[in-house]
């Protein structure tokens, strides 16, 4: 991976935890529940067809990553940066990760 594909992937990945962090607890806020679909629309989507559409990320090699792990690592990092605990969110982390091996190997039974 050349260091211009590197960037545009680091940058690609950073926008969705931002936009994530930035956006989405307003519109809940101010919109309740539909404010929750409204963003899960608007700022998945906008990501999505930035990084994927337009091709922002790249994957070079066999592994294939998910815009999920950016989201969760960035709103991670975000949260320990503003001084919420780690700790806390193991459970959660720990959960994610059984819930995706199993998602995996369920998709690798159809593929």
């Amino acid at each position: 991976m050349t260091l211009k594909l590197a960037i545009a992937t680091f940058v690609g990945a950073f926008i969705f935890p931002f936009l994530i962090r930035l956006l989405w607890g307003k519109m809940v806020e101010n919109w309740g529940a539909i404010g929750g679909w409204m963003a899960a629309g608007f700022i998945v989507g906008t990501t999505w067809l930035l990084n994927h559409g337009i091709g922002m990320i790249n994957q070079s090699g066999k592994a294939w990553i998910d815009m999920a792990w950016a989201a969760g690592t960035g709103l991670i990092a975000a949260s320990v940066y503003s001084g919420d605990k780690f700790k806390k969110a193991i459970p959660t982390i720990a959960c994610a990760v059984v819930g995706g091996v199993f998602a995996g190997f369920m998709l690798s039974l159809f593929l």
